[in-house]
């Protein structure tokens, strides 16, 4: 087995519990390696830091996989997906929540979705592209899934020097799948719609809007194929629009509200959200709740001044378009736009509006998603929810 000597000084943040180690971290490697292989980490002095996957085309060169100096096999990566299954037991619909989430599983860059009795599957490190089929036989094992169907189409996967694809791993997948989540019904797309087909980790935030929407007139923005919209109509808001780009999203959300009778109450608009809620603002329309659920805005640190700008322009229209005493949910999925920042970014929006928030709850994403305090990267999603004050 080769080692990897880290740079002096580098092993601490790894002591600390961060899961990564950057290929400038890397004083050395001795010994022959093929990529993907685990490496025994050492530090400068030749105390023994981790047993890590390195892959050095990546510039996360190590990804750790044990803390302790023991095989990384074959029972480790079963031992692993149980570990993540069981913790999800406890809380969790296991028929609609995320499996497994990547590092904070400790198994890295692994991601598992489940839609009702489908599971999705995604690997993003040539280190456990090895481990996929028995990652997919444990899961098997465990949950006995109609299906499990591998959506490998990231182009993030081309910096690991791995190729894009998609295919049926286990069992019969069909185009749709049907799943519950809140007690709303909806149908995904897993071998085509966006990442895995459904963003659940807002799964407790939807819930969350359940005391605020009651008869209440109710605007959602970048709906994609309905969540929070259908969410609001099922918790009782008379009227519903919800907003997105896409004609294709926009015909699933239609779809999605048929599928839970709510097609009375919550319609789809296909329409650039920035520019309805420009033109809304401008022609006075008012809301009891807005939400604004957008893709992210940046991937990477050079964009996040322009996203900054991108999210208080819709916080900003938004707010103005809120009757005194409506509440504004608003969300980012930006890794690199921190919680504090997104909280100043909402508060910088609030005075240029000027209005008065007062914050209900600044939420993040599902238990399911859970956040290594050690590596502030695995916590990306903000959601706050916030009352425009009466004057």
């Amino acid at each position: 087995m080769a080692t990897a000597i880290l740079t002096a000084g580098r092993e601490k943040r790894v002591w600390g519990g961060h899961p990564w180690i950057f290929r400038s971290d890397i004083a050395r490697v001795e010994g022959s390696f093929e990529p993907g292989d685990v490496l025994r980490v050492e530090s400068s002095r030749g105390r023994f830091v981790a047993m890590a996957y390195y892959n050095p085309r990546s510039q996360i060169a190590l990804r750790v996989m044990s803390l302790r100096d023991e095989p990384v096999d074959e029972a480790l990566i079963r031992r692993r997906v149980r570990e993540a299954v069981d913790y999800r037991r406890s809380f969790a619909d296991l028929r609609s929540c995320r499996l497994i989430f990547a590092e904070s599983d400790r198994l890295p860059a692994m991601i598992v979705d489940s839609f009702g009795d489908v599971l999705v599957m995604q690997c993003l490190s040539l280190g456990m592209e090895r481990w996929k089929e028995t990652v997919a036989d444990e899961l098997s094992a465990l949950l006995h899934p109609r299906g499990i169907y591998e959506r490998d189409d990231v182009p993030v996967r081309q910096l690991e020097g791995l190729e894009l694809k998609t295919r049926l791993m286990r069992g019969e997948v069909p185009d749709r799948v049907e799943m519950a989540e809140n007690g709303v019904r909806f149908l995904v797309d897993v071998k085509q719609g966006q990442k895995t087909g459904f963003f659940l980790d807002q799964k407790e935030n939807r819930a969350a809007i359940a005391p605020f929407v009651k008869g209440q007139k109710v605007l959602d923005c970048f709906t994609h194929t309905g969540s929070f919209a259908l969410h609001a109509g099922h918790y009782g808001a008379a009227e519903v629009t919800g907003v997105d780009i896409s004609a294709y999203a926009c015909a699933f959300a239609e779809e999605n509200a048929r599928l839970n009778g709510l097609e009375s109450s919550v319609r789809f608009r296909e329409a650039n959200a920035f520019d309805l809620l420009s033109e809304e603002s401008r022609a006075g329309e008012r809301y009891d709740v807005i939400i604004l659920d957008p893709p992210a805005f940046t991937k990477t640190r050079a964009a996040v001044e322009s996203a900054t700008r991108g999210y208080k322009e819709i916080n900003l229209r938004a707010m103005k378009m809120l009757r005194p005493g409506g509440y504004l949910v608003t969300c980012s999925c930006s890794q690199r736009v921190l919680p504090a920042a997104f909280l100043d970014i909402v508060r910088s929006a609030a005075a240029d509006a000027r209005v008065q928030l007062r914050q209900v709850e600044y939420r993040t994403q599902g238990r399911d998603h859970p956040i290594l305090p050690a590596a502030p990267e695995t916590q990306y999603l903000k959601c706050g929810i916030f009352q425009i004050l009466p004057r």
